[in-house]
């Protein structure tokens, strides 16, 4: 449905050709490069690690972003505890692109990342798309706090993680299919509703 591409042309990884994308006002293309990626935080389906400590992770070389900080970004978003039980805690070796550790534990590392940086536009590529069940319920909860006070866009196919949004818009081949929040969407009896109903059928079908 071209999720990525909005994503790309957000962020100006390429231009647009056709049409405008403003923020607020602002022509994006009006913006100062640095300024728009200073100010947007992308939060990836996959999540990329260096071979490099917990801490360094989330700081990525930014000297200004203390221990302190980092600390309570991760108890902000609920992962301090698991650090916390890694040997070496925020100095903990993750590997090779993170090798060593869950796609659900990347992910928090990734929300940790994002909180820290304080966006004032934060972008979610299918963050809880291959978690196990615990991890989703915390990045849930990570979820909730990060997108509180700015500009949230949540791109998601499992229609838990978005249930709360203002404003859900249903794509599909490329086209707005419907529009609205959870409920209204849900009395439109449409593509939205047939799409959560098969979801809620087979939690319901996995949890018995």
């Amino acid at each position: 449905a071209g999720k990525t591409s909005i994503i790309n042309l957000l962020s100006r990884f390429y231009e647009y050709q056709k049409g405008q994308i403003r923020i607020g006002e602002t022509d994006l293309k009006d913006l100062e490069l640095k300024y728009l990626r200073q100010n947007i935080a992308i939060v990836l389906q996959d999540v990329f690690l260096f071979s490099d400590s917990i801490y360094n992770n989330i700081a990525l070389g930014n000297a200004s972003i203390t221990k302190e900080q980092v600390i309570a970004a991760a108890k902000a978003v609920g992962a301090h505890e698991f650090i916390m039980r890694l040997p070496n805690n925020y100095d903990y070796q993750v590997g090779e692109r993170g090798g060593v550790l869950s796609v659900g534990q990347r992910q928090l590392l990734a929300f940790i990342r994002a909180y820290v940086y304080n966006p004032h536009i934060l972008i979610l590529d299918e963050a809880t798309s291959s978690v196990d069940n615990e991890s989703e319920s915390l990045i849930q909860k990570a979820t909730e706090k990060l997108t509180v006070g700015r500009t949230s866009i949540v791109i998601a196919h499992r229609l838990s993680t978005i249930q709360k949004a203002n404003k859900i818009v249903v794509l599909e081949k490329g086209e707005i299919v419907e529009m609205g929040d959870h409920f209204s969407l849900l009395a439109q009896n449409g593509y939205y509703k047939k799409l959560y109903e098969k979801q809620f059928l087979n939690n319901t079908n996995n949890n018995d």
